[in-house]
């Protein structure tokens, strides 16, 4: 069990040294004075490992108990390479003989190598004692996991009574020793697991301390103490609270992290901002971002890792691969003559020797802030400069930085409190600590924002050379560098495995509204007119946001009709930062550890740590889940310390409640696979752990299945059927709607057979880049710009043609034609907006003997019809034009604004085609893309009427994707404004559950996607209620219920009682006003109470029969629907009161939905494959129900009750096709008032806004959410 264990905050402790003997020798052989001895070779002394105690400690302590205080702790001598235990004397004084147990240090300690690490410049005797220095060190295994150490140098006087026996070094005391005037350095040195460099060097500190009285006598006896005690010292879990530890004269803290993806910090972050100008930082991280052979200087061995570590923190999430040692020793030098990347650290004594003898490396000497190269082969190599704004953004936030601790101390009164002022430094240091990280990340974000318009996530691709074409001239060295790196590679696996890291939260708070709505968006890129005029006038320019609290009106939203872009950069300037909020964090006192460390003193020790902790659970407010969870984690770790495993995985099981972000999986796992047989099947009886225990070995399972390879986009090169190429044209970033891809098959493979070759594909591909790039370098002058919306893009320009208009070039927007005039002065004359469009014919004009192709654009408003002698381009404009009209008015008719967006894509792939085809039926072919062309002429467009007048909007939660995704359920929650909170979480949202457990979360202000998207398990989701103002729970078929944090927008928590589907949660409302609990059920039956608050269960109950779909409340009565019949159940005692079973003749199926109208004593359900409406009245269930029919309606899926009416979604036929049909009720004339045909496939949801709009979701045919007006 002692592998499974987690490492406390010490791995190994060592005393390294010269043994006495060699000193004496050396002493009595020489005639010197200690200034003029060589140096000499450390060894290792001693070793303190873990266990500290052991069978032996306690049947010796059993013995001889009366004098356990005087014994000699057993201490490990380093014997040539395997450190043993000899000549221990026992406790009565008599000689043992020795013994040959042997000690276990771990592997990756290298304990030959170490003792040059302790004395990096040397060990040398002196004349005079000197000053206790402590240095810090870094190793790293060959799986790239690092090890921490922290050395303590300090002198001892070399007395005169110094002795060896048996080689056991024994000490005289100093009262009868006489010193010989020299002083001999040793070094104790701690390793541990965790970065802890200020907790371990105030450890370190306080041993020296207490050293100092007993000089050279039984130093082996309380550095093992010392050890013992930092080995029983767990490390925290991540989140809010700090461990503290008495370790006297200080009280040590030993820090958490932020979260489970941030490092731990504990070091002073601005050290590198003391050393150098923000300038050289930003070489220096360019220097590590592109993997260069680095070396650091200064004469403080301390420094070299502390600032090397800071540099590795600055660029968190993207992690160094490569060799790491911030330390050499002067014996180790030749390690920069190694060919690979490195970084490594030296003294500046040695900055002449490394120069000329090594080539081609970056020398940068913390001392005096210089950064040189060292010869090269050919030409010094040049640091590429960080991109241009990000640089500008990072300089001016670092100088806004109060960097130095003594201004603080000017306006604070002088503390004569040690404790105090640790503390007074401690916060102001953490404070500057989280302004440091934040500037440092918000610098990695705005280098590589942009890389996700790249990514394709699907085929995990990354289009690097389209990528890199979008960079600005003077940025593009950087980025060519980086990109080749392993630390980029890394970063990329992240991006596509949409890891929620720091990088992935700062990039989605500090995202634009422009950028949330792309992502609703998937249309080639362009540069809209309102970044084309920033580009010329205000590069600095910020989008506005407005806040809302309510729903907005739908007429007041002007969505934008075509995608915008996102700058190269945005750019965050010091006075516009982003806001960080400070992190209220707690501490938690460990217990002291009381010595001799005996087995009982350290089992008393655990007793007590699980005591306080326990007291800490039961003093702590229940909604205060943050701290739980550290203290079940805590309790956990200690149970398992005690070998109570099924305690630990019941602590462990807690976080499903309190904050699942800290569930240490892996050792559960761990726990699990080594766990007694007789404890499993004990745990296999408790249904909570069996479940545990089964979800983290599948964890493990789907963990080993992750597919991680990154691909490069690539051209083919070989001939493409047509599976291959959808699959070549997702990946290149152009378009991914499967439909459109089939078709552009079609039109790139007219006249031949159905594959298409490489030369075919390049040729396509090619064009359709340069396009792109051709349309990002029009800039249209202010003029123009002037006559344009801000979001309006150019996505094609015409070659310049003679128009009855004047002389110029057609222009195409997503809203309208304009004709760019030439001349003197370039002009803008309107040509048509593509909803005023009446007519578009392709014709000739006759001049001289010559018929010239002419196109001829009728509009609504103009009596003058438009006529362009547009010769060889005229038959594609002219399908170009007729898609956008055709287009426009599918987007206006069905309220959609995407359909104009497929419109656009359409006629640029037109464009491509007939450029890369180049042959007599390219115009044949391009007609293969003219899909709302050919549709208006297929089916009629026009949408019914009193579907046009209630439907308001529609939009995608599938944007982006290859398919629809069915949308199985809704909600809406209000918007609050709470200043302590982002501003984000004032606007109202709508919340939509996909397949696969997917969750897509809208700002219902302006119907842009605000996170895309949460995963919720694997499964189907079921259902959705806004339990709270800061709750969002989930149902899910797996069983669970996950609850949402809506202000940080993560899940950290689930609830995991229900052993089958979770079919629907309901939230009791007192007045209007939530209560305090909310109900859950299940498929087999369960209903369970639970306590919103504390998450506990206040009460379950089975009913006597399955299939529960759904449950209601009201009067505290449950109403619950199984497929046989619906139950009406007391909520206090869950005893059944009614039941009403279909006895209908006519009806011969299970019921499938109902709700209840509690203003008119009336509960309303319909049957599965029926297209009928049962109502009774819940005051006579036995009355025989009212029945209301549905015309042209299949099945009833889904109701809800909006004010007087109850809005039904079913599954209808409209004009002879299947369509997704809502009917709306009047609940007082039992009449249907409006059907509404808004949907292409069946309504599987629907939801209420406020009671002002009623939102509905259809199947995965369509996958889109229509928004009506609720009368």
């Amino acid at each position: 069990m002692e592998d499974v264990l987690p490492p406390g905050l010490l791995e190994i402790c060592l005393l390294v040294g010269v043994p006495g003997e060699r000193v004496r020798a050396l002493l009595q052989g020489a005639q010197r004075k200690p200034r003029s001895f060589p140096a000499l070779d450390p060894e290792v002394l001693s070793v303190f490992v873990p266990p500290f105690i052991s069978k032996d400690d306690i049947q010796v302590i059993n013995t001889s108990s009366n004098n356990s205080n005087k014994s000699k702790r057993r201490s490990f001598r380093k014997k040539k390479e395997r450190p043993k235990i000899e000549n221990v004397k026992s406790l009565n004084g008599d000689q043992k003989a020795a013994d040959t147990e042997e000690i276990t240090v771990p592997k990756d300690i290298d304990l030959i190598g170490l003792p040059q690490l302790c004395f990096p410049g040397g060990l040398y005797i002196t004349s005079e004692s000197r000053e206790d220095h402590i240095h810090f060190l870094v190793f790293t295994d060959v799986c790239g996991n690092r090890t921490y150490g922290v050395v303590a140098q300090y002198y001892q006087p070399m007395q005169e009574g110094w002795i060896s026996s048996n080689g056991q070094t024994q000490w005289e005391s100093v009262q009868t020793g006489k010193t010989l005037g020299c002083f001999v350095p040793f070094a104790i040195c701690v390793i541990s697991r965790y970065p802890y460099f200020n907790a371990l060097k105030d450890c370190l500190s306080c041993l020296l301390v207490q050293l100092r009285p007993f000089k050279s006598f039984d130093v082996d006896g309380h550095i093992k103490e010392f050890a013992a005690k930092l080995f029983l010292i767990p490390s925290p879990p991540p989140g809010p609270l700090h461990l503290v530890f008495n370790m006297k004269p200080l009280q040590i803290i030993i820090p958490s992290q932020e979260d489970p993806d941030s490092p731990i910090i504990d070091l002073d972050l601005h050290l590198p901002l003391l050393c150098f100008k923000p300038e050289q930082v930003l070489q220096i991280m360019t220097c590590i971002l592109t993997e260069q052979r680095i070396v650091f200087f200064s004469s403080d061995w301390a420094l070299l890792t502390l600032v090397a570590e800071c540099f590795m923190l600055y660029l968190h999430p993207l992690q160094w691969q490569h060799t790491f040692v911030p330390i050499l020793s002067r014996q180790m030098l030749d390690f920069v003559m190694a060919p690979t990347s490195f970084l490594m650290g030296c003294h500046t004594d040695h900055f002449e020797e490394v120069s000329v003898e090594a080539e081609d490396l970056i020398l940068i000497n913390i001392d005096n802030g210089d950064i040189t190269h060292s010869k090269a082969p050919e030409e010094k190599p040049e640091i590429p400069d960080v991109p241009a704004q990000a640089a500008e953004t990072f300089i001016k936030r670092v100088e806004s930085l109060q960097l130095h601790y003594d201004l603080e101390l000017c306006h604070l009164s002088a503390s004569t409190d040690l404790g105090e002022l640790q503390m007074r430094r401690r916060a102001w240091q953490q404070k500057l600590n989280s302004e440091v990280q934040q500037t440092a990340l918000q610098l990695i974000v705005n280098i590589f924002r942009e890389v996700k318009d790249h990514l394709n996530y699907e085929h995990r691709v990354f289009n690097s050379e389209e990528f890199l074409k979008t960079r600005a001239m003077g940025d593009q060295p950087f980025y060519k560098k980086v990109l080749e790196t392993y630390m980029f590679h890394s970063f990329l696996k992240a991006r596509l495995n949409r890891k929620m890291d720091a990088f992935a939260r700062l990039e989605l708070s500090t995202q634009s509204e422009e950028d949330r709505l792309n992502l609703m968006f998937d249309s080639p890129r362009r540069l809209t007119v309102e970044k084309m005029a920033s580009k010329r006038f205000n590069p600095q320019y910020m989008i506005s946001r407005r806040m809302v609290i309510s729903m907005p009106n739908l007429q007041d939203i002007k969505l934008p009709e075509g995608p915008t872009r996102n700058s190269s950069l945005q750019r965050l300037e010091a006075g516009h930062a982003v806001k960080m909020h400070s992190r209220s964090v707690s501490t938690f006192k460990i217990p002291e550890i009381h010595f001799p460390l005996i087995c009982q003193c350290v089992q008393s020790y655990y007793a007590d740590f699980f005591n306080h902790l326990s007291k800490a659970i039961n003093n702590l407010p229940p909604d205060n889940s943050a701290l739980l969870a550290r203290y079940f984690y805590l309790r956990g770790l200690i149970s398992l310390m005690q070998g109570k495993l099924l305690n630990a995985l019941s602590d462990f099981q807690n976080l499903d409640k309190t904050d699942l972000r800290i569930f240490p999986s892996d050792l559960v796992r761990k726990i699990v696979e080594t766990m007694p047989p007789s404890e499993r099947s004990q745990a296999d009886r408790k249904p909570e752990l069996k479940k545990l225990i089964s979800r983290v070995m599948e964890k493990q399972r789907e963990i080993m299945k992750i597919d991680d390879h990154v691909k490069n986009f690539e051209l083919p090169k070989t001939h493409m059927q047509l599976d291959d190429f959808v699959k070549r044209i997702q990946e290149s970033g152009i378009v991914k709607d499967i439909d459109t891809i089939h078709r552009l098959f079609d039109a790139l493979t007219v006249g031949h057979q159905k594959q298409i070759d490489p030369e075919t594909f390049r040729d396509f591909y090619t064009y359709w880049k340069e396009t792109e790039a051709e349309a990002q370098e029009v800039n249209l002058p202010p003029t123009v710009i002037e006559h344009l919306d801000k979001n309006e893009c150019v996505y094609k320009l015409s070659c310049s043609v003679k128009t009855n208009y004047g002389v110029g070039k057609i222009a195409l927007t997503q809203k309208r034609l304009f004709l760019l005039t030439e001349g003197g002065r370039p002009g803008y004359v309107q040509i048509a907006a593509f909803r005023d469009i009446e007519d578009v014919k392709s014709t000739t004009v006759a001049f001289l003997l010559l018929r010239i192709p002419t196109l001829r654009i009728k509009t609504v408003s103009k009596k003058e019809v438009f006529e362009a002698n547009l010769k060889t381009e005229c038959d594609l404009w002219y399908l170009i034009v007729k898609e956008m009209w055709a287009g426009k008015k599918m987007a206006d008719n069905h309220k959609d604004p995407q359909y104009i967006q497929q419109a656009l894509t359409n006629v640029l792939l037109m464009d491509a085609v007939v450029g890369a085809l180049q042959s007599s039926k390219t115009i044949y072919a391009a007609s293969k893309l003219s899909y709302f062309d050919r549709m208006k002429n297929e089916v009629p467009m026009m949408v019914p009427k009193t579907t046009s007048e209630t439907l308001k909007h529609k939009i995608n939660p599938s944007a982006g994707e290859m398919f629809p995704q069915a949308i199985d359920v809704l909600l809406y929650t209000p918007g609050h404004l709470d200043p302590s909170e982002r501003p984000a979480n004032a606007y109202p949202k709508l919340w939509c559950g996909l397949n696969e457990g997917k969750v897509v979360v809208f700002d219902a202000s302006t119907w842009s996607i605000q996170q895309h998207s949460f995963k919720m398990g694997s499964s189907k989701l079921t259902c959705m209620v806004m339990v709270e103002q800061s709750q969002v729970w989930i149902g899910s078929q797996d069983s669970f219920i996950y609850i949402i944090n809506t202000h940080s927008m993560s899940c950290n928590k689930q609830l995991n009682d229900h052993r089958s589907d979770v079919t629907d949660i309901i939230v009791e409302k007192k007045n209007g006003i939530p209560s305090s609990e909310a109900y859950s059920c299940s498929l087999d039956g369960t209903v369970i109470a639970w306590n919103i608050s504390t998450l506990k269960v206040n009460r379950t109950f089975q009913l006597p029969c399955q299939n529960l779909t759904a449950i209601k409340l009201h009067n505290d009565r449950l109403w619950c629907c199984t497929g046989s019949c619906i139950l009406v159940v007391s909520t206090q005692e869950f005893r059944p009161q009614m039941k009403i079973e279909h006895n209908l003749k006519d009806v011969c199926s299970c019921f499938l939905c109902f709700q209840l109208f509690p203003e008119r004593d009336e509960m309303w359900a319909s049957y599965s494959g029926s297209s009928d409406v049962y109502i009774w009245n819940t005051r006579d269930l036995a009355s025989t129900p009212q029945k209301i029919h549905l015309q042209d309606c299949f099945e009833i899926t889904c109701m809800i009750k909006v004010k007087n009416q109850m809005w039904i979604g079913s599954r209808g036929k409209s004009q002879g096709k299947i369509k997704g049909k809502i009917y709306v009720v009047s609940a007082e004339k039992k009449t249907v008032e409006k059907e509404l045909v808004g949907h292409a496939d069946t309504v599987k949801a629907l939801c209420s806004a406020e009671d002002r709009y009623v939102l509905s979701g259809s199947g995965k045919e369509e996958g889109k959410i229509a928004i009506w007006k609720v009368e």
